[in-house]
């Protein structure tokens, strides 16, 4: 099956480009739910202006009944609600370089089992690919409509057909009228300007499926960009502060999977200090605290780690949820 090649909804693009919106960065990521004019803005081929009036979900592929939803049927169904980090993953063309756009926000729509149970998985079926009405060149690549996807194990009660962003109809710069929501998974995966689910037996066609947003193992296989890596960061103190010798640190933590521990360290990582740490609420990030003594004044370099339920920790370098660390200066006295 390759549907590539067939022409998404028309929709007016604002020029390309990474970044629209310069992102907050993590000491000032202080509200527990991002506010959407905070929220930053990423689009690798350009920013889509579609036309609410009109705009419809097509559901095909390995189905028994294909579907075409128009907003207002997709409305009329039982809506649900998520609270959940959302993350870039960085840009493809740059996998190990961390960028740390993150967020906390509150969808809100369809939940996608709701659909899929009316259209009827047929046997067989193992992905779910997802097209977006973006389209455009990324890195001298022609690229129709922005593609992805995602395997239907993770097809749960989370994942959210969005029409909704913190209590308003999302707007056109974060993928409105409609958008697909895949809570713990990097942001790249919740496709904007949703206009086609497919249902099929393997992984999708299309460069973000296929070249991009995969990481290379050391084995020569590659695993796709989808889970959220563990990742914790300062949102105090903020680079360049003078501190006493005794401060509270505090930050945000966050993974595919909930947060069992969040460490701090002065030395370079040669000995951790285990913070304390809140349990996570729905999808969202969890709030870490710790009164630090610290062991030596002047410019001091503080780092922050998690370590996830499944066991995985943030590395110190080399990979896009490396170590966050904050410089400081320590008052002498």
């Amino acid at each position: 099956m390759t549907e590539m090649p067939e022409a998404a909804p028309r929709v007016t693009l604002d020029p390309p480009g990474l970044t629209r919106r310069i992102p907050l960065q993590p000491h000032q990521m202080t509200a527990a739910v991002t506010p959407t004019d905070q929220l930053f803005m990423l689009a690798h081929l350009g920013i889509a202006r579609p036309q609410v009036s009109g705009w419809s979900l097509r559901v095909e592929g390995m189905v028994d009944r294909p579907l075409t939803l128009s907003l207002d049927e997709l409305k009329a169904m039982p809506q649900a609600r998520v609270e959940a980090v959302h993350q870039c993953a960085g840009s493809p063309l740059e996998p190990t370089v961390p960028t740390r756009r993150a967020a906390c926000v509150i969808w809100e729509g369809v939940r996608l089992t709701e659909v899929l149970a009316s259209a009827g998985v047929t046997p067989g079926a193992a992905f779910l690919w997802s097209d977006g009405a973006d389209g455009g060149t990324f890195a001298g690549t022609p690229v129709p409509f922005y593609r992805k996807d995602l395997p239907l194990w993770r097809v749960a009660e989370d994942v959210l057909l969005a029409t909704r962003l913190n209590g308003a109809p999302i707007p056109d710069e974060h993928g409105g009228p409609l958008r697909l929501v895949v809570p713990g998974f990097f942001g790249t995966n919740s496709v904007k300007w949703l206009w086609r689910l497919i249902l099929a037996e393997r992984r999708a066609d299309g460069p973000f499926t296929t070249t991009y947003y995969n990481d290379r193992l050391p084995d020569g296989t590659a695993r796709p960009v989808w889970s959220l890596a563990p990742e914790a960061v300062f949102t105090t103190p903020a680079p360049g502060d003078l501190l006493g010798a005794t401060s509270q640190l505090r930050g945000w933590a966050w993974s595919d999977a909930p947060v069992t521990r969040v460490e701090v360290s002065e030395d370079g990582g040669e000995g951790w200090c285990v913070a304390r740490l809140d349990e996570r609420r729905d999808r969202a990030w969890q709030a870490w605290s710790l009164q630090w003594h610290f062991l030596r004044r002047g410019a001091t370099r503080l780092m922050c780690r998690a370590t996830d339920a499944a066991g995985a920790t943030q590395p110190l370098d080399g990979a896009r949820n490396a170590v966050h660390a904050v410089e400081v200066v320590v008052r002498e006295g």
